[in-house]
């Protein structure tokens, strides 16, 4: 390959290809014909003497050569844009605009009611428009689509090189049990944590979690009463029950539940539930963009 002889045009055209995953969404987004997007496709995988691109039905699949020059590219890319365009400065106090988050229930009752309030102090010209997602690798799904600006949960299950991240918050977990149950009084062991009912938080209808795991793996089980999606809703059921509950600490501390509950450390190793930033490489440097970004990963530093 003639490295001095590469059209920098087709670099931008399997950049948009990489993001997009659809010749004609790509053709939009560079601003060139369908046809021009699939010549611009021919001419790259004759030059990388590649296919690059596989038809699926979910959209074009990278190639392995397409997912090691991917993020090269994009960086390159992103540089000379940075050099060449200078982009104006976003001023928040300025702005009126509605940066839309995917949030999953966690940053959404945890995070947000601090990142509305420095929006009002910083941005009273911005609002936030917020959509729900359960499935982790759903993010992904919207950031591709353009449906939202970031997302804030657990990590994809599938990373892709167009989506970026990064971790803002942790939480630890708690096993609780009603104020007054004998639990409470005698201390939760192994023994008493498995002859109690559980109440499990699953958003995706998995009746196995990381508890499950855990206890698997010592040759235990516990049993299960009651199996829900929403997490917050669980402080409130352990309150009024004999039931028991595993859930991260925040969802407790919250909860108007809490004086009637006695909180243990789990009597298994559990680790950390990290709760990322994600966002699409497509919108990496944009200005507005960013400021977001650095105000959502401020406000979840400030989290007690």
């Amino acid at each position: 390959m003639d490295f001095h002889g590469i059209d920098l045009n087709l670099l931008v055209a399997f950049d948009a290809l990489m993001d997009e995953r659809n010749v004609t969404r790509a053709a939009i987004r560079v601003g060139v014909s369908q046809p021009a997007m699939s010549a611009a496709l021919s001419r790259l995988r004759t030059l990388f003497g590649d296919p690059l691109f596989l038809r699926s039905a979910e959209g074009l699949l990278p190639t392995p050569r397409a997912r090691d020059i991917a993020q090269p590219t994009a960086q390159a890319l992103r540089q000379l844009e940075a050099a060449l365009v200078k982009k104006p400065a976003f001023v928040p106090q300025e702005a009126s605009l509605t940066f839309t988050l995917g949030l999953s229930d966690y940053p959404a009752f945890v995070l947000l009611p601090a990142l509305a309030m420095a929006l009002e102090k910083q941005a009273p010209g911005v609002s936030l428009n917020v959509r729900a997602f359960i499935s982790r690798d759903s993010a992904v799904d919207l950031l591709d689509a353009g449906t939202i600006d970031v997302a804030i949960g657990v990590l994809p299950v599938h990373p892709e090189n167009r989506i970026l991240t990064k971790s803002i918050l942790s939480d630890e977990f708690v096993t609780i049990v009603r104020r007054d149950s004998a639990a409470a009084r005698e201390g939760m062991d192994m023994e008493t944590f498995l002859a109690l009912p559980h109440v499990l938080a699953s958003p995706e209808g998995d009746r196995h979690g990381l508890v499950d795991q855990a206890l698997a793996q010592m040759g235990k089980h516990r049993t299960l009463a009651l199996t829900l999606p929403q997490m917050f809703a669980v402080p409130a059921v352990v309150a009024r029950t004999n039931a028991t509950a595993t859930v991260m600490k925040r969802v407790v501390s919250g909860s108007p539940a809490l004086r009637d509950l006695v909180l243990f450390p789990p009597p298994v190793i559990l680790p950390p539930i990290e709760f990322h930033l994600i966002w699409h490489r497509k919108s990496d440097a944009h200005p507005a963009q960013r400021w977001l970004r650095a105000l959502i990963s401020s406000e979840a530093a400030l989290l007690p």
